[in-house]
């Protein structure tokens, strides 16, 4: 009759190629990439669900710590200012991709007075001191190394050799702040020093990496 194996059209062929049994090579490549599909499949929906720390960089000044964090077009900004910890959260993109950023500060601040502001690159966080003209060698209380966070040397200065004239600039600049809302429609104040490219910047002191 001459069915047998072979005789069950295309996949008994294939079946009694095979043997009955898989062979390496016998159908691998298929069953292969179907199985990285889904691993990856599934990888991805663990990022999603799952929230990662923003890139952030910080700054110092005279009675403010910038933080800012490179999230563009964010939703669902939360932010959160504690005496010694800073919590950001939001997601962050077309795929809404979850950040979270828990940060220890180097020292107290004072969370009534600290702001934030949103645009539709990053989010800038404007910490108050607790205590004013104290400076920051590093933002997080422990020296750690963090692969998400930098120092902003754009805006960095070397506040400490300020002359009083400057001091009075200072001044006017907490002025502003304590008046800044978190609306997207706050404007942020103008900064002295702010992406100066002096030919003396090389000689600031410069804060630790972490």
């Amino acid at each position: 009759m001459g069915l047998g194996r072979s005789g069950r059209g295309g996949e008994g062929r294939a079946w009694g190629r095979c043997g009955g049994r898989p062979r390496p090579g016998c159908g691998a490549s298929l069953g292969g990439s179907i199985g990285t599909g889904v691993r990856r499949t599934v990888l991805a929906k663990t990022a999603r669900n799952s929230r990662q720390p923003a890139s952030a960089k910080w700054y110092d000044r005279r009675d403010y710590v910038f933080v800012e964090f490179c999230v563009e077009d964010s939703k669902d900004v939360n932010v959160n200012f504690e005496k010694s910890k800073l919590t950001f959260s939001c997601l962050g993109g077309s795929d809404n991709f979850k950040h979270l950023n828990e940060i220890d500060l180097f020292n107290n601040i004072d969370p009534n007075e600290s702001k934030h502001k949103r645009t539709d690159r990053s989010i800038l966080c404007c910490l108050r001191k607790g205590e004013s003209g104290q400076a920051w060698p590093r933002l997080t209380k422990e020296r750690a190394k963090l692969n998400w966070l930098s120092v902003d040397f754009n805006n960095w200065k070397d506040w400490e050799d300020d002359s009083d004239e400057d001091m009075s600039n200072f001044d006017r600049f907490s002025e502003m702040m304590n008046n800044m809302g978190g609306d997207d429609d706050v404007d942020l104040p103008e900064v002295d020093g702010a992406d100066d490219d002096s030919p003396d910047s090389d000689d600031e002191k410069m804060p630790d990496l972490e």
